[in-house]
């Protein structure tokens, strides 16, 4: 098994689920822990080092709108598939759970009122609630989201999955800046015992916002955190969130305010589980980035055997060492490939990128040179995943669903969802695709 398999099936066996194996059930739980099967995808893009593969998808069939649930609000973040139920939560700041077959609701709790626009320095979602994916702990039965209330306050919340009831809220704000001023888009990660969320800034960047990493335990104690060395911005905000590296979770950080001295900013960043952090990548062109918002941070990191591939606003696609980043220049190599923005996905020896004129299938030679295999239809903007012999992305001005050949990017089959929120990508669960949607939760059969 060669070592980004290990790697997956690291990511897979104890990174998404918890170090070692879940505690059996207790009187004192109440309730049994809820393993994972088969068509589980229980955080952002199905496991931690974010493949957004369902290797046991059915094979791709005729798509059709198989139910379309309308919840209290948006659906920004990716719906979750965990003990034969979808999980999905609402810019009104409400988890929800969702039979697969038929979109009724099986329970649901609403964790406070949502940020107003008008009470916000800036931004573009209103009300603002929910945004990043939420991430599921096999250990505890618990789907983990951060949902942002208002007056700016943000609280970390754990619901169980078999009941509903929030067991875990506690407050983890950003450690530095006005907390009006932050937003919570990159998807959560939960690692060993600890949940870790990350903090951009509202669109617009406006106001007193410093990019940070978060994290307290899945109990909701013992708070961590990490902000980057910068006067202002640095968002961490791409929907991926915190991408798990054996030991290490990795981030793409937004531009800084800097031209002059280097501050951590337009960046692949490797945090320890502590966040110390202990690697780093930055174009040497990171001032220009850092004027022109031409920065790395629109992008998570994609892992792909060893390497690393960073691409982001300015278009440049860089290849690294997964476990030495190369600083400040340090690439192994680098080529034009696309701008990107939201999450990639990968599969054997390639990765599909998400682009803003459409997804691009990109392989790394022996020397470490990225080639763009294929690049497929233009207005298919969202982000990739893989399963059922198909590459599934969105394009989410129009509100459709393509399914692509793996081989060269074609269209095999395409379907009208409705309106979806920016960043929108496909989960994958038995024969179906699931989406949120500007009003909810829309399931595609024939996936």
């Amino acid at each position: 098994m060669n070592r980004n398999c290990l790697r997956t099936v690291f990511a897979i066996a104890v990174v998404v689920l918890g170090a070692g194996p879940p505690a059996p059930a207790s009187a004192a739980d109440g309730h049994s822990r809820q393993q994972l099967a088969s068509g589980d995808w229980p955080t952002y893009h199905h496991d931690n080092a974010r493949t957004g593969e369902a290797a046991d998808l059915a094979p791709l069939g005729t798509l059709g709108t198989a139910w379309q649930a309308t919840l209290d609000g948006a659906v920004y973040g990716q719906p979750l598939v965990v003990g034969g139920q979808v999980l999905a939560a609402t810019e009104n700041d409400t988890v929800y759970a969702l039979d697969p077959a038929t979109g009724a609701v099986r329970w649901s709790a609403h964790i406070g009122e949502p940020a107003r626009r008008a009470e916000l320095p800036c931004g573009n979602i209103d009300p603002l609630g929910i945004t990043g994916t939420m991430a599921y702990d096999q250990a505890t039965s618990r789907v983990f989201a951060l949902a942002e209330l208002t007056g700016g306050q943000h609280v970390l919340v754990g619901v169980n999955v078999n009941t509903g009831a929030v067991e875990v809220r506690t407050e983890l704000e950003p450690p530095k800046g006005d907390r009006l001023a932050h937003q919570q888009r990159a998807a959560l990660t939960v690692f060993g015992d600890r949940v870790y969320v990350a903090y951009g800034g509202l669109a617009g960047d406006c106001a007193n916002y410093i990019g940070s990493v978060v994290s307290a335990t899945t109990a909701g104690s013992d708070p961590l955190s990490y902000s980057v060395p910068t006067t202002r911005e640095a968002g961490i905000w791409a929907p991926g969130g915190g991408v798990v590296d054996g030991q290490r979770l990795l981030y793409a950080v937004g531009n800084g305010e800097s031209t002059t001295g280097y501050d951590d900013s337009d960046s692949v960043l490797a945090l320890s589980p502590t966040l110390q952090r202990v690697d780093l990548f930055a174009p040497d062109t990171w001032a220009d980035d850092n004027a022109q918002d031409l920065d790395l941070g629109s992008s998570s990191p994609t892992l792909l055997g060893d390497h690393v591939i960073a691409v982001g606003k300015r278009g440049t696609g860089y290849v690294l060492h997964h476990d030495n980043l190369g600083g400040i220049g340090g690439q192994q190599a680098k080529a034009e490939i696309c701008q990107s923005f939201g999450g990639s996905s990968t599969k054997g020896d390639t990765a599909y990128l998400p682009c803003n004129d459409g997804p691009r299938a990109v392989r790394i030679a022996a020397d470490g040179t990225p080639t763009v295999a294929w690049h497929a239809d233009g207005t298919a903007n969202g982000s990739p995943t893989i399963g059922g012999g198909a590459v599934w992305v969105v394009d989410w001005n129009d509100g459709v669903l393509y399914a692509l050949s793996p081989a060269d990017g074609t269209v095999l089959a395409q379907l009208d969802v409705g309106a979806l929120p920016h960043f929108a990508s496909p989960t994958l669960s038995g024969d179906h695709a699931y989406l949120g949607t500007m009003t909810g939760v829309v399931a595609v059969s024939g996936a």
